[in-house]
């Protein structure tokens, strides 16, 4: 493989840890385990919340307006474009469609570099959340020009596949699915002791959510579910895992739940699978990394019907899906499987065997079956 060097560019990889800056990590690890050299392009912090992999190049970003824990990246200086002609890329790899990779692109058109590109972000879904839906049209449309100028587009699902083609965005599209390290999220790692420290009761049902804590998530619906089932059953619990912008307003609407704040190795694995059921509502992912997690940890999942978490979770077999936002369909879905333990045991088993399919070394490994066959196709032709 000494013919593919892949430079990545990309709005997040070390500043902030979320669900695309480790799955861009984990694939330039296995990428130089593997011999491929990389090079990453991204913004960055004074101080960035991942100790990232690989050789990575900062870029100018400036603070997301209302958000400034994301950063949005505002060039592609010729400091970067000196260090990206050294490496001599032969993959273009867009993570982001943002200026740094508008520009990377035309960069890599006018080197006649194969370009792919991957959809992390379901960036349309997110703009009814600051009242920019009259913008969404406009969105697409920029979408489906930048993804048009990339030989491949590699989507974390079917769903999200389904969704792309809907917009027109249908040629050159590949899964590359999210991993999970199924020794790290465990059943095994089930501790009542745990439990019983933090106030859980042995015959509790403990509900529990994991993610950045931010409202796009959906956690309102959430909060509603909490409190609709504990109307009708006294031993239903709540936690949440993460931490974010909306955590104080959260601590304030559900003031009984456990919050565990921002964890991760033994005690997210911890944290998992001492839980009962996984009730994640969000509507605005392209797969959901915490389901899998939640899944390999033996946990049934109660989802919202959306793009993404109906890939992962198959209704009635290992978890349910509910209407995105209807707090009554949830709270019926999680008192299911709270009223009969035999369902929520045979649905957490069901949940992990599915969750051991999704190994990353088999996730990445069709990655690269991927770049080298973008590598043997025609450059696309370029768009305007």
């Amino acid at each position: 493989m000494s013919d593919l060097r892949v430079a990545i560019f990309t709005g997040n990889y070390n500043h902030i840890q979320d669900g695309v800056s480790l799955t861009l990590n984990r694939l330039v690890a296995f990428l130089e385990d593997k011999g491929i050299p990389v090079l990453v392009f991204g913004p960055t912090i004074d101080e960035p919340e991942i100790d990232h992999e690989g050789e990575f190049v900062p870029v100018p970003s400036v603070p997301v307006p209302g958000r400034p824990e994301y950063r949005i990246t505002v060039g592609f200086p010729e400091r970067a474009q000196k260090r990206l002609r050294e490496f001599d890329p032969t993959l273009i790899h867009l993570a982001t469609p943002d200026v740094l990779g508008f520009r990377a692109m035309r960069w890599g058109q006018a080197n006649n570099i194969q370009i792919v590109a991957s959809y992390h972000t379901h960036f349309t879904s997110y703009l009814k959340y600051y009242n920019l839906e009259m913008l969404k049209l406009l969105g697409w449309k920029y979408l489906g020009w930048f993804y048009s100028q990339c030989k491949h587009i590699y989507v974390p699902s079917p769903s999200m596949a389904d969704e792309l083609n809907e917009e027109g965005i249908d040629e050159g599209i590949r899964i590359w699915a999210r991993g999970v390290n199924t020794d790290d999220f465990n059943p095994g790692y089930r501790d009542m002791e745990w439990r019983r420290s933090i106030g859980f009761e042995d015959d509790d049902k403990v509900v529990t959510f994991v993610s950045r804590l931010v409202w796009e998530k959906n956690l309102q619906t959430f909060v509603d579910t909490v409190k609709r089932l504990q109307q009708s059953h006294d031993n239903v619990k709540s936690m949440i895992v993460g931490d974010g912008p909306a955590k104080k307003e959260l601590e304030h609407m559900l003031p009984e739940a456990h919050f565990t704040g921002f964890v991760t190795g033994d005690e997210l694995s911890r944290a998992y699978a001492s839980s009962d059921i996984f009730l994640f509502p969000s509507e605005t992912e392209t797969f959901g990394n915490v389901t899998l997690e939640a899944m390999s940890s033996g946990l049934p999942c109660v989802v919202a019907d959306a793009t993404g978490s109906r890939s992962l979770v198959e209704s009635g077999v290992n978890g349910f899906l509910a209407p995105p936002r209807d707090t009554r369909g949830f709270a019926k879905c999680v008192a299911k499987l709270i009223d009969d333990s035999d369902l929520w045991q045979e649905m957490g088993e069901a949940a992990r065997q599915k969750a051991i399919a999704y190994s990353w070394e088999n996730v990445n490994g069709k990655l690269l079956d991927n770049y080298r066959e973008a590598l043997k196709e025609p450059r696309p032709a370029l768009k305007f």
